[in-house]
């Protein structure tokens, strides 16, 4: 099949492109608005950009009405943001903030979820997460107008949580511990506890 995005509507291009990247890690984003009411949301368009410095971006849509997220909003607003990583066990609270709340809500309250203060920022994070990264923006870029717009957040990495039992008596990270989880398709989500190692190329002299 050969496909030409110019013939696509907006959710036809969405609904392939989340076939089709996959799996995709998740940012489970908490911000703050001006009136101090917490958000969180998750995000599967997320990645690392870089070490130095080192740099996140996430990128939350504009809703079907065309208008930026609670999400977008508080970040404009203040510029802070916590990335909480999503484990197979807080699956399910995670997609239940996915849902459309006002702007009123908290949805740490709204799903159960509970929060505690950050090292550097107003923000919160997500208590039970085994790590997080807060963050204070660095760039957002609109992509696109109207329904479906792409908003591009970068944020700089100011502090880092990762949990104590990801950790060997030695101080090294267990990878395999750590069991993040992948979205794909549709309703579906990856696990990443079946791994495989590939020997990296030698460098050149």
């Amino acid at each position: 099949m050969q496909l030409d995005p110019q013939e696509l509507s907006v959710r036809e291009l969405y609904g392939w492109m989340v076939q089709l990247i996959t799996p995709r890690p998740i940012a489970w984003v908490s911000t703050l608005s001006a009136d101090s009411v917490a958000n969180l949301a998750p995000y599967s368009f997320f990645n690392g950009v870089g070490a130095n410095p080192p740099l996140v971006m996430f990128c939350p849509a504009n809703n079907r009405w065309g208008d930026a997220k609670d999400t977008l909003r508080n970040v404009r607003q203040n510029g802070e943001f916590v990335v909480n990583m999503v484990t197979e066990a807080m699956g399910e609270q995670m997609n239940q903030t996915a849902a459309e709340y006002g702007p009123e809500t908290d949805e740490f309250v709204a799903v159960g979820v509970s929060k505690v203060a950050s090292a550097k920022l107003q923000v919160p994070r997500v208590e039970n997460c085994k790590a997080a990264m807060e963050c204070r923006v660095h760039q957002i870029l609109e992509m696109g107008q109207g329904p479906g717009g792409a908003n591009l957040v970068i944020g700089q990495i100011v502090w880092l949580h990762v949990a104590s039992d990801l950790f060997s008596d030695e101080g090294k990270f267990l990878s395999e511990e750590f069991d993040a989880i992948g979205r794909m398709g549709g309703n579906s989500y990856s696990r990443t506890r079946d791994r495989f190692a590939l020997e990296r190329p030698p460098r050149p002299l």
